[in-house]
């Protein structure tokens, strides 16, 4: 019978190796198993996180291997790709960091030396290349060997279980296709916790059977997450050889272009969030226990869908969304940048996702790409890479659609968005320019131009850190707006059933090496939760009062305590009918729940006020203090910044360079303006280039730049920054000068009466 063996512990490493010793170095670095070097320079900003060769040895004796007639190793997880050794012979190599992938040891002696060379190195044909997140390198999942008999289910096939199920609902019954991949007489047999409430037997080459499951028990979300177990017996002469086992979950599925998702005939809209795994010190090497914690606190907010963002994720992070009955978006690394010469590194990556997790009930989609359209949606081979991806998935799982994750810039009237079976969109209005009013007007143009297509949002968010303003504004990474973008999200998203799926980018911050933002370089603050998952922002709790059945109360502010103003807002979010507000004991009154679950009150802000609210039995408190000046501990502080936000002249009633585009334009004078902005962009650009040769622009041809069709969506995207923060964007092409010439030209337009 299979017998596995965990082999994490008494590692030796060495970083920058890439040449496998012939005997067991007495001077590298010891170590165990999940590892990865890119733990602290991955995460500390600066995009120069050591990224090349590691390699990894462990002896192995005899009485290491678990008892067997044939040896495989199957490593979880090598970032991004591998060579494996064993005795000096080179016995694999995987391109893709984040799947399963096994060979076949041969030769066992009394002392072995098993070697693994991982090298996350920049190439042009593995994916992920150009990404907003670190490429963690090293051995940083679970290492095993398996013993089997001669006669074993595959163990050679992308990594896969050996095993396939495909049930079926029929009425109150269950028709479960089972599949393994064997040669001989298999035994199957379905139990219902610990009775055995099925059984059939099939043989010949990877013998399929159909079981009947009468009065199914459905996995139904989060309410009932009910999970059979198939295990699977080879039989050779009579006796059990091998025995391999699987859960799975009896549901029904569909996704409506006009009700949204479906599960088990009724309308289940799904309202979660996208999760990153890393976290700090040790990046992707994470041991069961931080799964567990993250799937805690996604349940804890009231989410039942996940996308998990961007590559496979661990085995034990899909068995606890089956567990916890939470949707899931399951996808390969295929984003940002579309490489020609990485077409068969997709399909590898794409057949071991689908073959490893087919079983996985909480799977319900397969995404193809994710933003590929960054350098522009019309290069041909792009375009066939996606249609080869869609036609691929389709063989290999005929019970899933497919999505894809597009681009802000792409249009929706693009051939790509429209390859992959279901569709959303990754938009940053509010914080990547635009404004956060323009989610459901843009939706309901799609939703009425391609009313067949079923269409989601696959991302959204803005960043937020320990800063704090009782005046938010776009761009300044106050944990307040953050809080004002989510609650206006999830008003335009509760009122569009039509969205197939929503989630937020992210639950959790994480690490971007390359990111120099908010005062924090190497991290994206999107997340609901900070890295290290010890505070929720006030976000979360703008989810969980709209999502989560379990009563909540939550006072925001917590972190914000000194405060100038005579009379200051204070937000409260509830999923109780009615609240009461208390300062110093002082009733402010009451309030009941409208079609959100937000409240807000003014409070009297003088001397310091202790603030209680008060939902039913469920109490909140905080405190805010009378200052005279803001406190600057709450402004963002970016040391990389040209020019800071005291430098500004900000004249009552004229325009400044913290005004947005949008706005200005409004104005005769604002586009004045605009015109000479241009031309003190093409001097710094040093655009004299009247001497270079025109091209000829076909007549009614859109405009175009870097690829992208300049269409209104981007236009009206470009309204909503603020000019400061679109001159910072444009990193140090102007200097601090600059921008106040800009800034005086701006305070001698006046803003128009309201």
């Amino acid at each position: 019978m299979r017998n596995i063996e965990l082999i994490n512990k008494q590692w030796l490493f060495k970083k920058g190796e890439g040449t496998v010793p012939s005997i067991i170095p007495t001077d590298w670095e010891a170590v165990d198993l999940p590892y990865t070097w890119n733990g602290k320079d991955g995460q500390d900003g600066g995009n120069d996180y050591y990224r090349g060769k590691g390699c990894f040895v462990k002896e192995l004796v005899k009485s290491d291997f678990p008892e067997g007639e044939e040896h495989y190793i199957q490593l979880d997880g090598v970032n991004s790709s591998a060579e494996v050794y064993f005795n000096g012979k080179k016995i694999a190599s995987h391109d893709g960091g984040y799947s399963t992938f096994r060979a076949r040891l041969e030769d066992v002696g009394d002392s072995n030396i098993l070697a693994v060379i991982a090298d996350n190195s920049p190439n042009d044909y593995v994916y992920p290349q150009v990404a907003d997140f670190t490429f963690y390198g090293g051995i940083y999942r679970d290492v095993k060997i398996i013993g089997v008999a001669k006669s074993h289910f595959d163990l050679d096939y992308y990594g896969a279980p050996g095993i396939m199920v495909t049930p079926k609902i029929n009425g109150k019954d269950a028709d479960v296709e089972v599949q393994a991949y064997a040669d001989g007489t298999v035994e199957f047999t379905v139990a219902d916790g610990e009775s055995i409430i099925a059984s059939a037997t099939a043989e010949g080459k990877n013998p399929t059977a159909n079981i009947k499951i009468e009065n199914v028990h459905l996995w139904d979300g989060v309410k009932d997450p009910f999970l059979y177990k198939l295990t699977a017996r080879l039989i050779v002469d009579g006796e059990a050889v091998d025995e391999i086992s699987t859960r799975f979950g009896c549901r029904s599925f569909k996704v409506d272009p006009q009700k949204g998702f479906i599960l088990n005939g009724r309308e289940y809209p799904l309202r979660g969030v996208s999760r990153h795994q890393d976290r700090p010190d040790i990046g992707n090497a994470l041991l069961p226990e931080h799964h567990r914690e993250d799937i805690e606190l996604i349940c804890e907010m009231g989410a039942n869908t996940i996308r998990l963002a961007h590559y496979q994720h661990s085995q034990v992070f899909y068995d606890l969304c089956d567990e916890k009955g939470l949707v899931i978006w399951a996808e390969i690394p295929y984003i940002s940048k579309h490489m020609p010469d990485g077409r068969e590194n997709t399909k590898t990556q794409m057949t071991e996702l689908v073959c490893q997790n087919y079983n996985h009930p909480c799977i319900v989609t397969w995404g193809l790409s994710n933003e590929i359209t960054m350098n522009g949606d019309s290069d041909p081979t792009l375009i066939e890479n996606h249609k080869m991806l869609n036609d691929l998935v389709h063989s290999l799982d005929k019970t899933r659609p497919t999505t894809m994750a597009a681009l802000t810039m792409c249009s929706p009237d693009k051939e790509l968005v429209h390859i992959s079976d279901i569709l959303s969109y990754n938009h940053y209005f509010g914080w990547y320019g635009g404004k956060v009013d323009m989610y459901g007007p843009w939706f309901d143009d799609f939703h009425k131009k391609y009313p067949d297509k079923a269409i989601g949002i696959s991302e959204y968010g803005c960043e937020a850190l320990n800063w704090h303003s009782s005046n938010p504004e776009q761009g300044d990474y106050t944990e307040e707006y953050q809080a004002y973008y989510h609650e206006e999200l999830i008003k335009q998203i509760a009122d569009r059933p039509y969205l197939w799926a929503t989630h937020v980018w992210n639950m959790f911050d994480f690490a971007a090496d390359a990111r120099a933002e908010g005062g924090e370089s190497g991290m994206n603050h999107k997340g609901l939760v900070t890295f290290d998952r010890k505070y929720k922002k006030d976000s979360f709790y703008a989810y969980q009062a709209w999502l989560s059945d379990k009563p909540m109360v939550h006072l925001c502010g917590k972190r914000y305590v000194d405060r100038v103003e005579d009379v200051t807002k204070v937000t409260v979010y509830s999923n109780q009918e009615q609240v009461e507000l208390f300062a110093n004991g002082e009733s402010l009154g009451v309030q009941k729940k409208g079609k959100y679950p937000f409240f807000y009150y003014q409070v009297p802000n003088k001397g310091e006020t202790k603030i209680t609210v008060k939902a039913g039995d469920l109490t909140d408190e905080s405190v805010i203090k009378k200052v005279d000046k803001v406190n600057e501990d709450y402004i963002m502080k970016d040391e990389g910044t040209v020019i800071n936000w005291f430098e500004i002249d900000t004249p009552v009633g004229y325009f400044s360079v913290n005004d947005t585009i949008g706005d200005i334009l409004s104005t005769f004078k604002g586009k004045i303006f605009a015109l000479k902005m241009l031309k003190m962009i093409k001097g710094v650009l040093g655009g004299n280039d009247k001497d270079k040769p025109k091209e000829k622009k076909k007549k009614g041809a859109p405009l175009s730049v870097a690829g992208f069709t300049i269409n209104r969506t981007l236009i009206e995207m470009a309204k909503g920054f603020t000019v400061k923060r679109a001159l910072s964007m444009a990193g140090n092409m102007f200097t601090k000068e600059q921008i106040l010439e800009i800034n005086s030209m701006l305070n001698k337009i006046k803003k128009p009466n309201k």
